[in-house]
This record gives C-alpha cells, sequence and structure tokens, in this order.
C-alpha cells in the first residue's frame, strides 16, 4: 500500500525560511530510517507558494491564478511517499516524523494512495508510469 504524508504549510514555510540545523539534522535522520526500513519511495519539500499557481477548471475554461496564497492551512509545504503493509504501519510513521520542542504548530496529513487494483478494468496490465515507477524503486 502507497501513502502519503502530506506535511502541510506553515507561516515560515509560506515565508520561505529555512528550517534550523538542529530540525534538518532530524529529518535527515527521519528520511534515513525510511530508506532503511525500505519504505521511502520519494521525499520532497516545495517552495513557497509566491512560486507557484492554481489552476481552476470550471464550465470548460482554465483560470491560472499565480501565489502566494493566503490560506497556509490549505498549503502543502512538502511530502514523502512510501510503501508499507498497512494504514497503521503509515500512521506510525507519520508520527515519528521530527517536530522541534517549542517551533510552530504543523500538521501532516495522511492520504492512501489508488491503486490499479482499486480501479475495475479489463486488463490489469501495469502502464507504462507504473513500470517506470517500479523500475525506479529497484
Amino acid at each position: 500500500m502507497r501513502f502519503m504524508l502530506l506535511l502541510k504549510a506553515s507561516q515560515d514555510t509560506e515565508a520561505g525560511a529555512l528550517q534550523g540545523e538542529a530540525l534538518t539534522t532530524e529529518m535527515e535522520r527521519y528520511n534515513e530510517a525510511l530508506v532503511r526500513a525500505g519504505v521511502l519511495l520519494d521525499a520532497a519539500g516545495l517552495h513557497p507558494s509566491s512560486r507557484g499557481a492554481r489552476i481552476d477548471f470550471s464550465q470548460g475554461k482554465r483560470t491560472v491564478t499565480n501565489g502566494p496564497f493566503t490560506e497556509t492551512n490549505e498549503l502543502i509545504a512538502g511530502f514523502w511517499m512510501i510503501q508499507v503493509k498497512s494504514r497503521e504501519e503509515a500512521l506510525e510513521w507519520a508520527r515519528r516524523c521530527p517536530h522541534p520542542e517549542g517551533s510552530a504548530d504543523s500538521r501532516i496529513e495522511l492520504r492512501q494512495v489508488f491503486e490499479p487494483s482499486d480501479f475495475p478494468t479489463e486488463s490489469q496490465e501495469p502502464t507504462e508510469l507504473e513500470l517506470r515507477a517500479s523500475r525506479s524503486r529497484s
């Protein structure tokens, strides 16, 4: 089962503030633990929304709105993509994510990723994208 751990943005991440040395060290340890356990598929931090855009689709039209976006509780600052055996294991990894005492509040949202087997299809042959992802994990 694949899960995304979505690190929600904060005023600090939206301001483009880099994390301190202590948090950087803790994050490196956390990421290394994910790698050693063989569950990390991908991870990345995201630039602030001031460097992004939103594309809204409505009635056949596309509208582009450039950032920044003020609703930080709706924004993502980074993510981890993990592959684990259960939702409980994914939750345990999310609980282990570093958060230094005294720092700003933060939130991780856990979301399961759809798998091809979740969809009824005539063929369960893997797509080219799935084949590439599988090769990159090998």
